[in-house]
């Protein structure tokens, strides 16, 4: 007999994950970036007084990547069947537990008492590099409260799908729907099986956990080439006009498709991402309405 115990209690999304990868014999790339942060934060405090919107740094980390991604258009695809496909948008996609941080700390609180309260459910923003970070915010919180109240998302009604089917059958059904709409281009939210669910990018924010840095793998079945991890806020020292002060930091964990970009893609678009959080009252305009 055994001495090992298969545990039960798994999550919708936990049963996915141990179906959805193999060996590691995949193309994903890992980085950093340390982010100066002191800019962006007063910009953010300054787009919640002025709109009364719960701006956060996540808001504005998802509107910098889309603007990243703009400035490189060809890495905005996914690879079928040996081909590179780009998209016509750049979507961006928030896990919405993660994005709002009282729902945050909620669920921090909840974690430990079983892996199914940590069901994560998340919403994608269509053509983030044209909207506002105002406008990101707010139809964020729109589609997070119904979420939480009725369950509306797309990758929610896939997971409920999901629950569904036994745990052996999980893996061939993912690579299913990921070859039915990706590879054949086949249309299937009528079976509740959504259209590029996760798009260009995924944001999360696992500082609300407490964490100073993560990286997430790469889901194959999303077919997203980039996702960016934003860990806790912290003070850390830096050099300043020559002089060593105390500076807001923050962490950024970086994980991307090495068959869509490489390095060269990469180090453009950091440079893009890190001028925008340097300096984002200059890069993207005072007006918090305006794209």
């Amino acid at each position: 007999m055994s001495r090992f115990t298969p545990y039960r209690n798994l999550s919708t999304w936990r049963r996915v994950a141990l179906s959805a990868w193999g060996p590691p014999m995949d193309p994903t790339a890992y980085g950093t970036l340390e982010i100066d942060c002191e800019n962006a934060l007063a910009f953010v405090a300054q787009l919640r007084a002025e709109s009364g919107e719960k701006v956060t740094l996540s808001h504005l980390v998802g509107k910098a990547v889309a603007l990243a991604i703009a400035s490189r258009p060809e890495v905005n695809g996914f690879v079928s069947r040996g081909t590179l496909y780009v998209r016509d948008t750049i979507d961006v996609f928030y896990q919405v537990s993660f994005f709002d941080e009282d729902v945050g700390k909620e669920q921090s609180s909840k974690v430990t008492s079983g892996d199914k309260s940590a069901n994560l459910a998340g919403a994608k923003i269509r053509e983030a590099d044209k909207k506002s970070v105002v406008e990101i915010a707010k139809e964020l919180r729109e589609r997070a409260q119904a979420i939480r109240l009725r369950g509306e998302a797309e990758t929610a009604k896939s997971a409920n799908l999901m629950s569904k089917i036994p745990s052996r059958f999980v893996g061939f059904a993912t690579r299913a729907g990921a070859y039915l709409t990706y590879d054949l281009g086949l249309d299937l939210r009528r079976f509740g099986l959504p259209l590029d669910a996760f798009g260009s990018c995924m944001v999360t924010n696992v500082g609300v956990f407490g964490l100073n840095v993560g990286h997430a793998p790469l889901l194959p079945f999303a077919r997203v080439p980039l996702i960016l991890t934003l860990g806790a806020v912290r003070d850390a020292a830096a050099v300043v006009n020559g002089a060593i002060v105390p500076r807001k930091t923050v962490s950024i964990g970086v994980a991307f498709d090495h068959r869509v970009m490489d390095g060269y893609h990469a180090g453009m678009m950091a440079k893009l991402f890190r001028e925008i959080m340097a300096d984002p009252l200059t890069a993207l305009g005072p007006k918090t309405l305006a794209p």
